[in-house]
């Protein structure tokens, strides 16, 4: 046994019996509706006559230097670093030190601290636990206040500072920068020493217009999200009112986030206008993530927040006449929902985040259903002249720059949702989206003449063929195909799933095919097959594949991370770009992992017994190490003799499914 065996061996856990990797529905997050979090709370926010403002210790000294009033820039950064995205948030809050404020901009942060994840001093200022507002110089930041243990998901908290800052450092411009996890519709943050506690959207809306009202100042200038998944419809139109501009993420975002750096350029030009900045923003995180090597999956974009009135009104036109023809044109919207760009993937639909590019949404539908195209142009043109500037990655280069929520099947829609009220129309649309599925007749649901599928190898691989009645054919959105190694016992690893095809000329064919390659990774002690959905963009030639995984940190036998490891390949089968994302059960999103290199990694995969149960299981009881820089994928052929599985399934845009499968030897 080498040393790293040993090593594992002493930290062995009983990776047999964690039998269900659990994964928590990702579109209920929220935070604490018992923490006395409601909006009408925030909106009774004074400014006091001392800088302070009532109901919080958010305090700004009469010593404060405030800059010169109607010139240059006010940069808020809200950072909600009481999270395990604590490491990377200070890296920002050192990337603002490099500017500092100066004769353009005054930068301005509220930075609660983690008691668990980073130690290490920031612009001269040893590791704190709490909150502390901070304004920010070059290499260096002067403490205004310790507030202590504060809950950064209260908007009066929010609200509070946003008043302090702006009453204390009046500007020209203002910007307000929110830092942390997000969840898209649900909203932003999750403190974790305040039961994790979120920001939703009405309480986003209310702490920043309670915050404004009480400093006098009607909109702000720019509004960003240095979050994940914030680039959304309902985020947008929620929050047109209070700002000019927003910059957000349809996309998970790398840990790095943004580069604060670009905020120099409001030194070298206090007339800087906020178009300026947000392109150069935008830039900068594309430069930063290619320095990293986390570009192939990034997006940002510059949304023109005065557009979203005409962005609404199209909208509305649009789920209108959705929702009238919604069980028609169910088959259309079915398929298209299916092949348009998604974020926050994951292998379990139960903790997909639901969120799709609208653009490409929207403008398959008006292709493929002519009655709908006036509306759908009319949606397309107004987000053209409301998506100002966007940058994407390899693998997401078709993103428009807005998502809206759109979960393929009922089961998956979270009943929060209907709480977001920019989103009233389109939640009745997919509400009659999924009635149209429901009411599909029994004798036009999927249905294949036989069980068992016709298989044959090929210089491509395994192929599956099987054929289902054509009285369903119109309704089908969807056919992919699962395949698994069977062990010496009957039972079967799944070790894979990808999309296959199913005819739309009457024929009733569909058809998969498997390449008879898995996927490993390897620590170059030990290497363990992963379980993987691959995803294949035929007109760029890139590959994404999205991994389950679960991490154990160095001494943990029984508490670990749900993560999942997104990959992006070239037209050569490169591996282009890795990141690593842990899940927080709590928030119901992902964050980037960070992971100690002594913790453990273990690939996950779906097990069907001989008796027909299934679960998640290790596919080793040692686990690879977790220098995540260091670990090594390959797609092996799998060796001659090995006895396969593969099922073939169509689906139909409500749901219903029907397979056919067989099995197969490697020759």
């Amino acid at each position: 046994m080498g040393r790293g065996q040993e090593e594992k061996s002493m930290m062995r856990r009983s990776l047999a019996v964690v039998c269900v990797v659990a994964f928590v529905a990702a579109g209920c997050s929220g935070g604490d509706e018992d923490a006395g979090r409601s909006p009408s709370g925030a909106s009774d926010v004074t400014a006091a006559p001392d800088n302070t403002v009532a109901g919080t210790d958010v305090v700004v000294p009469d010593t404060a230097a405030p800059s010169t009033p109607g010139e240059g820039w006010t940069v808020l950064v809200y950072s909600i670093a009481d999270t395990d995205l604590e490491p990377f948030l200070m890296e920002d809050v050192t990337e603002m030190g490099a500017v500092g404020s100066g004769a353009g901009v005054n930068i301005v942060g509220l930075v609660d601290r983690s008691s668990d994840y980073s130690s290490e001093p920031v612009l001269g200022i040893d590791d704190w636990v709490g909150g502390k507002l901070l304004h920010i110089g070059q290499g260096e930041a002067e403490v205004l206040a310790e507030l202590g243990d504060v809950n950064t998901g209260d908007p009066q908290l929010l609200a509070d500072f946003i008043a302090a800052g702006i009453t204390s450092y009046p500007a020209e411009r203002y910007s307000l920068i929110i830092s942390d996890h997000g969840a898209s519709w649900p909203g932003v943050g999750g403190d974790e020493s305040s039961g994790y506690d979120a920001l939703d959207l009405a309480e986003l809306q209310a702490g920043i217009a309670a915050g404004l009202e009480a400093a006098g100042v009607d909109k702000l200038d720019l509004l960003g999200f240095d979050a994940c998944l914030m680039a959304t419809y309902e985020v947008a139109s929620t929050m047109a009112p209070l700002a000019d501009r927003l910059i957000a993420s349809q996309e998970l975002e790398p840990g790095h986030g943004w580069d604060y750096r670009t905020l120099q350029m409001l030194n070298d030009d206090p007339n800087t206008d906020v178009d300026t900045l947000g392109t150069a923003i935008i830039d900068g995180f594309e430069a930063q993530a290619l320095s990293f090597g986390t570009d192939a999956e990034i997006t940002l974009s510059l949304i023109d927040l005065t557009q979203m009135p005409t962005v609404e009104a199209a909208m509305n036109d649009f789920t209108t006449v959705l929702t009238e023809r919604a069980a028609a044109l169910g088959p259309v919207i079915g398929r298209n929902r299916e092949s348009t760009l998604s974020f926050g993937r994951n292998p379990d639909p139960a903790n997909d985040t639901n969120m799709v590019d609208l653009g490409i949404l929207v403008a398959e539908i008006g292709v493929d259903a002519l009655d709908v195209s006036d509306q759908a142009d009319a949606v397309i043109r107004a987000l053209n002249d409301s998506v100002l500037h966007t940058v994407a990655g390899a693998a997401t280069r078709d993103a428009t720059g807005l998502s809206i929520y759109f979960p393929q099947q009922q089961q998956w829609f979270s009943g929060d949702y209907a709480s977001v009220g920019a989103a009233a129309g389109w939640a009745g649309f997919l509400n009659a989206y999924y009635a149209g599925g429901a009411a599909i007749p029994e004798d036009e649901q999927p249905e294949f003449s036989t069980d068992d599928a016709n298989i044959f190898f090929d210089e491509d691989g395994l192929n599956i063929v099987g054929e289902f009645d054509i009285a369903a054919e119109g309704n089908i959105s969807d056919a992919y195909i699962d395949y698994g190694i069977v062990d010496a016992d009957g039972t079967i690893t799944f070790i894979g799933s990808e999309p296959a095809e199913a005819a739309q000329d009457g024929s009733g064919f569909a058809l998969g095919i498997y390449d008879l390659t898995a996927l490993t990774i390897s620590d170059g002690i030990d290497t363990a097959y992963a379980y993987l959905e691959l995803n294949y963009d035929q007109e760029s030639g890139y590959t994404t594949i999205d991994v389950p995984l679960a991490y154990y940190a160095p001494g943990e036998d029984e508490e670990y991370k749900d993560v999942l490891l997104s990959l992006v390949l070239d037209a050569e089968g490169n591996v282009i770009s890795e990141t690593y994302y842990a899940f927080n059960s709590e928030l119901g999103t992902y964050g980037e992992l960070t992971a100690d290199p002594e913790g453990i990694i273990v690939p996950t995969v779906l097990e069907y017994g001989p008796d027909g149960t299934s679960e998640w299981v290790p596919t080793s009881d040692v686990g690879l190490f977790a220098d995540l820089p260091k670990l090594a994928y390959d797609l092996e052929t799998l060796e001659s003799g090995t006895e396969l599985y593969v099922e073939l399934t169509v689906e139909d845009f409500g749901g219903n499914t029907d397979f056919v499968s067989a099995y197969a030897t490697v020759a």
